[in-house]
């Protein structure tokens, strides 16, 4: 049984929270993430669910008081947004090598300067290699979905890693759609109460946490971390399964296909703009081209193997970054992906960047990738810098 509520995005994340049971949840106010806490704290006021708020000084507060937190071996969730994130950025390394199980819905934002509040992942996807899964979902449903997941992902014993879940800022923080609320009993009964499996505070046996570390051990501690990563590719898909057969939505784990099966030409996506993708896709397909594409959602782990099959032998490939790797002439998805085939024939491999301080990554624009992909694929030219997606009215 489930109920279908309009939402935007941040309520769809709160539910998702509430759903999930969250003994203490810690958060401080920044802009697009702000109204998640505020819809899970009205929640908790008004008796719907039992957590423990607490209201810190600063993001780098939030996520130190979630460190003793789950030390303690409470369930803990919190959220944040670009500057918030990077204030955080101490504890947030800390917890990831730590192993401790947070969940941190990251509702994307650019980064400053200049000033801007729009959305954009360039937050979450600059500290990518901090340790963390991350996970960029597409809508509002998966927001609610991928919330509840990341508990069961993030606890498993063979992860116990923190996870986020990332989703673009205004474009699915603010804007509503219908969603499909499960009931609490369905949730209690896919994700039981937390039990920690690893040593957890107590104060009649009081103890050292984090101590210096030599080298020798430090090696050994991130090669267990690299371990954890790759369990946690086999984990989210079996919990993406689980997930699929109790409530019917199948969100494909770590990569998501579409309309791939012969597909010559391929867009690569990330995150919201993938909507506007997936049209040009199927526009592509009225006129008898063969078109298709992959939309990434866990890029730590990444799918390597994954993308690997998908993109083998196809004519071209065109990856749609609404980021900036400084320093390259691309973005940071594109990157991910040219490492990840590799090992493939030469594939034509064309950069696109656009929809950078929330600029629509409209149907047009890719319309028009599309059609710079496929000319490259005629052509077998090489591409190594990015092509800018704008919109007429920025021209």
């Amino acid at each position: 049984m489930s109920n279908i509520r309009v939402l935007d995005g941040n309520h769809a994340a709160a539910i998702g929270a509430i759903l999930a049971k969250p003994e203490i949840v810690a958060a401080y106010p920044i802009t697009p993430q702000t109204p998640l806490v505020q819809h899970f704290s009205q929640y908790v006021a008004d008796g719907v669910m039992d957590s423990t708020i607490i209201e810190p000084e600063s993001e780098h507060s939030a996520m130190s008081v979630l460190t003793g937190a789950s030390l303690a071996g409470a369930r803990t969730f919190t959220a944040t947004s670009s500057q918030g994130l990077a204030l955080m950025y101490e504890p947030y390394f800390r917890v990831s090598t730590m192993r401790l199980p947070i969940v941190m819905n990251i509702v994307n934002r650019e980064m400053i300067s200049p000033q801007s509040v729009w959305g954009g992942p360039q937050d979450s996807l600059t500290i990518r290699d901090a340790g963390w899964i991350q996970i960029y979902v597409e809508d509002n449903q998966e927001i609610l979905d991928m919330t509840i997941q990341a508990f069961k992902i993030a606890e498993n014993k063979d992860v116990l890693l923190p996870i986020n879940i990332c989703y673009d800022g205004f474009y699915l923080s603010h804007m509503t759609e219908g969603v499909e609320v499960p009931m609490q009993e369905e949730v209690n009964s896919f994700l039981p109460k937390y039990i920690p499996t690893h040593v957890k505070l107590d104060p009649l046996t009081p103890m050292a946490v984090d101590p210096l570390t030599p080298g020798n051990y430090l090696q050994y501690y991130r090669e267990l971390h690299m371990q954890a990563m790759d369990n946690a590719k086999r984990v989210i898909k079996e919990v993406n399964d689980e997930f699929a057969e109790k409530f019917g939505r199948n969100h494909f784990g770590l990569v998501e296909p579409y309309r791939m099966d012969d597909a010559e030409y391929v867009l690569v996506t990330l995150g919201s703009l993938t909507g506007s993708a997936r049209v040009a896709v199927d526009l592509a397909r009225e006129k008898g081209i063969k078109a298709g594409l992959i939309k990434i959602r866990a890029l730590r782990p990444f799918p390597k193997d994954e993308v690997i099959e998908l993109l083998k032998g196809r004519k071209a490939i065109g990856v749609i970054d609404r980021n900036i790797s400084f320093g390259w002439h691309t973005g940071i998805v594109y990157q991910e992906i040219k490492s990840a085939i590799s090992s493939l024939e030469a594939v034509p491999t064309v950069p696109f960047i656009g929809g950078l301080g929330g600029e629509d990554l409209t149907t047009e624009l890719m319309v028009e990738a599309l059609d710079k992909v496929m000319a490259v694929g005629e052509s077998n030219q090489i591409e190594n810098a990015a092509h800018w997606l704008i919109n007429q009215k920025g021209r």
